[in-house]
């Protein structure tokens, strides 16, 4: 059981995004997280502007806490005087009801990756999805993206889902294995974009049929999840594909993408764009997406 002092929301220090010339403290909340890119990705971006940042990792695996101790763990860093934090798999939905206010995104999506700490408040937001989205357009967003397939109602797919339809797509067809859990996203998702159509399909073929493009947000094609997720022969030339995983950033599927033809979006881009968005919302900077993607790119050539 994680141990900590027992501050009220009145009683925490005041937080402020760190003023110029002073250090920004901030971390990763997640389980089995000792990999994580993110403390390189921050403290590498605040080097290059000047800026003294700390970025740390706080595994439950290693600190040994669990869903119970985020509210005591949250005091801890607000007593230390950290500027927020990133939250990963398993407590972006744990950690929700502990926030004092979200953002619009949080909310509708159930779920935070980012809290900020601010004048003794937790304020709760989600950059997956903005950075799912920033990565697509700037990528792919000239493609046409009215008829979307994804494969796998994940975590992931909430958020990806979500920045497609807000991207204004039309259809949006989920398949996964768990034909419960893609109900269950379909559902949540239409009650967001009344206007759109979102349906669980019965398979991957009839969720990619007459798709305009394909997002893979299951686990598998990932270095602990090797194969591909879905016969590639359902692809056209004319589809785009988008792979969420970024552990390798080149997945099988996409591989057999390029090869029919189609174009293709790598997860490195989401990776580096939710961080570059929590980046901002820590230090009150802007980062250079541009040298963080070459950063992440170079980074994971030396993998």
């Amino acid at each position: 059981m994680f141990q900590s002092p027992v501050l009220p929301a009145a009683a925490r220090p005041s937080l402020r995004a760190s003023a110029p010339g002073t250090s920004t403290i901030c971390g990763l909340i997640g389980s089995g997280i000792g990999g994580s890119r993110s403390p390189a990705m921050h403290e590498t971006e605040a080097r290059a502007l000047g800026l003294p940042l700390a970025y740390r990792i706080l595994d439950s695996e290693v600190i040994g806490f669990g869903a119970d101790d985020l509210g005591p763990l949250l005091n801890t860093l607000a007593a230390l005087g950290f500027d927020g934090t990133n939250v990963t798999h398993p407590f972006k939905q744990a950690v929700l009801p502990l926030m004092d206010e979200l953002s619009e995104a949080a909310a509708k999506l159930g779920a935070v990756n980012t809290v900020l700490l601010r004048d003794g408040r937790l304020i709760g937001d989600n950059t997956d999805w903005s950075g799912y989205r920033a990565s697509f357009l700037a990528a792919l967003g000239v493609l046409p993206r009215g008829r979307v397939a994804m494969i796998g109602a994940g975590g992931a797919a909430s958020a990806v889902g979500y920045a497609h339809l807000d991207l204004g797509a039309e259809r949006l067809a989920i398949f996964d294995p768990a034909a419960e859990r893609a109900e269950a996203l379909a559902s949540r998702l239409a009650a967001l974009f009344p206007d759109a159509e979102v349906i669980a399909a019965g398979s991957a073929a009839e969720a990619i049929a007459e798709a305009d493009g394909v997002v893979q947000c299951s686990p598998v094609g990932m270095e602990s999840h090797p194969g591909l997720p879905f016969d590639p022969a359902l692809l056209t030339r004319d589809m785009w594909v988008s792979d969420v995983i970024y552990f390798p950033l080149e997945t099988e599927l996409l591989k057999a993408a390029r090869a029919i033809g189609c174009a293709t979006l790598n997860g490195g881009g989401m990776a580096v764009m939710q961080a570059a968005h929590a980046f901002a919302r820590f230090t009150g900077l802007e980062p250079d997406v541009d040298r963080m993607l070459a950063d992440f790119a170079a980074a994971s050539k030396a993998v």
